[in-house]
């Protein structure tokens, strides 16, 4: 590894204005060499002396007493941290009428095709960073949604890896069961090069410990497949009932037809256990955002407090949206029993995921990964301004499952992007990226 070429500590800090699309809270006045790489980090990860925000006016004095583990890996890998992206507030888990790309600390991240749309989230500015061209890579982070979404609905790669193959230390969580960070780039090829400098255990995250020992970091090597022969997908339906997704899949088939892989239609007995998934994060949301306040040079120390702040300031934090996930978290935390067996519930139907996967002989699952882009809606939320012909989606299996997801860009409606998903087993990360990269190309 090449040194770094300068410190974090000596970055002077400017805010954008002139970043019409609102990706970025602030860049670093520094240039970099014609061998870095330039790399946008979502502001839940914390940097050295900067502010970690979480998007709220409630952690703006947070700042980082030390790198987080993936940063320092993109340190010493010599990567150029550009600066930090805005994300949804708090992840999308303070309120279920959140409009995803807004933060009470740096407004509205807006869609790079039209101001009037929205970006999706949580990892709205690290999409939104690289679809305008400002980098070719930025970090997001996912709990169900928040790497793949914005990914597919602003046309750019995106990974969720195995849970665990990333470290999660110095990253404001949401759940341990589910959290991860990944990267976000205009290719598999700089995506693939990017996961496999943040990748590796850390001492910090148990989570980590669980990479297998054989496993294979060597994800660029995939970038250089250019077929598909042998290869068995299971067909994700979702959008197969509307005009679009139907297309599009049909289109999908064919193209993994050419390129020598197959796609079986599969017929699912999994039904979605939202109601656990939901209770597993409530509960998981406040003990780990605690744990991680403890070690933090932020004064507020409970999620009581923070939401005590929230009421404070409500006209600045909540214009157009509560906090009733984070009462409803407080009350979850009581929950012990309900949440184990939710947990269950969630294991088992992993479980059945693996099943299919293993019965019908198939490598990956492969699909839509989300619907176009909708209007920025502050009345209803995002749940009012998805049109609901045009909902499709899939990713939430592989979200509490932990499984390894990656999107690319595919398809459009109305000239917005709609991206595919490729889904694996647990620590078949170098795989799906190979099977990407023979679509991507």
């Amino acid at each position: 590894m090449t040194k770094f070429l300068f410190t974090l500590v000596f970055f002077i800090t400017t805010f954008i204005y002139s970043d019409t699309s609102n990706a970025l809270i602030e860049t670093y006045n520094n240039s970099s060499s014609k061998d870095q790489i330039s790399i946008v980090i979502k502001d839940n990860i914390d940097i050295k002396d900067k502010v970690t925000s979480a998007g709220s006016l409630a952690l703006s004095s947070n700042t980082a007493k030390e790198n987080a583990f993936i940063v320092k890996k993109l340190i010493n890998a010599d990567y150029h941290i550009y600066g930090k992206a805005n994300l949804s507030e708090w992840a999308n888990f303070r309120s279920i009428n959140s409009v995803s790309g807004w933060s009470s600390i740096n407004g509205q991240t807006t869609h790079p095709i039209s101001h009037k749309y929205n970006p999706c989230g949580s990892s709205s500015g690290s999409a939104v960073a690289v679809a305008t061209g400002i980098v070719d890579i930025a970090i997001g982070t996912e709990t169900n949604g928040s790497i793949s979404c914005p990914a597919s609905v602003v046309g750019i790669v995106g990974m969720k890896p195995t849970l665990g193959l990333v470290s999660r230390s110095g990253i404001i969580p949401i759940a341990d069961s589910q959290d991860t960070a990944g990267p976000m780039g205009n290719s598999v090829e700089i995506v693939a090069k990017t996961l496999q400098v943040i990748s590796g255990p850390d001492p910090k995250d148990p989570k980590t410990q669980l990479i297998p020992n054989n496993f294979d970091f060597n994800f660029t090597e995939q970038t250089k497949q250019i077929n598909l022969n042998g290869i068995r997908f299971g067909l994700l339906k979702s959008g197969f009932d509307n005009k679009y997704g139907k297309r599009f899949l049909n289109q999908l088939i064919l193209d993994v037809s050419a390129l020598g892989g197959e796609v079986v239609f599969i017929d699912e007995i999994r039904e979605y256990p939202a109601e656990e998934e939901y209770l597993v994060l409530l509960y998981e949301f406040k003990y780990g955002l605690e744990r991680y306040l403890s070690n933090s040079s932020e004064p507020k120390k409970t999620l009581k407090q923070i939401i005590n702040f929230n009421n404070e300031n409500s006209e600045k934090i909540m214009p157009f949206f509560g906090q009733e996930i984070f009462y409803a978290s407080l009350e979850a935390a009581e929950k012990h029993d309900e949440y184990i067996l939710a947990k269950n519930a969630l294991k088992n139907v992993t479980n059945q995921t693996i099943a299919i996967m293993d019965e019908n002989k198939i490598d990956a699952f492969i699909g839509l990964t989300r619907g176009p882009a909708w209007k920025i809606d502050y009345e209803g939320g995002d749940g009012a301004a998805i049109d609901d012909e045009l909902s499709f989606g899939n990713g939430g299996y592989a979200a509490f499952g932990g499984l390894p997801h990656i999107t690319i860009p595919y398809f459009k409606i109305d000239n917005f992007p709609v991206g595919i998903s490729i889904i694996g087993r647990p620590w078949s990360d170098k795989e799906i990226i190979g099977f990407a990269s023979a679509l991507e190309k």
